[in-house]
């Protein structure tokens, strides 16, 4: 299993969007998603060492409506609602990519 790299998350992340929409977000942007979604994980604890969680355990349209709501909170966040979904969808690929071989 690879070890996770913020930087090749964001690089995901940036492909699930149009590139004119990537413009728009700069790489701390992304990496806020990013630590919203690893919060909810610990929040959820999915994170524990004793969780054995794999895709299932992951409520991806909770955490999407929760990823959501947290960027909608933000005021200063330019990520829009609907590049939110993708945004995400991308983080999960990129960690479901790390398991393979």
């Amino acid at each position: 299993m690879k070890e996770f790299d913020e930087k090749e998350a964001i690089k995901a992340m940036r492909t699930a969007i149009s590139e004119e929409k990537s413009r728009l977000y700069d790489d701390d942007e992304l990496l806020n998603i990013i630590d919203i979604i690893w919060d909810w994980y610990d929040d959820q604890g999915l994170l524990d060492i004793d969780a054995e969680a794999d895709d299932e355990d992951v409520n991806t349209d909770a955490l999407i409506k929760h990823v959501g709501k947290m960027i909608s909170k933000d005021t200063d966040s330019p990520v829009k609602r609907e590049d939110v979904e993708p945004l995400v969808m991308a983080e999960l690929r990129y960690e479901q990519s790390l398991d393979e071989i």
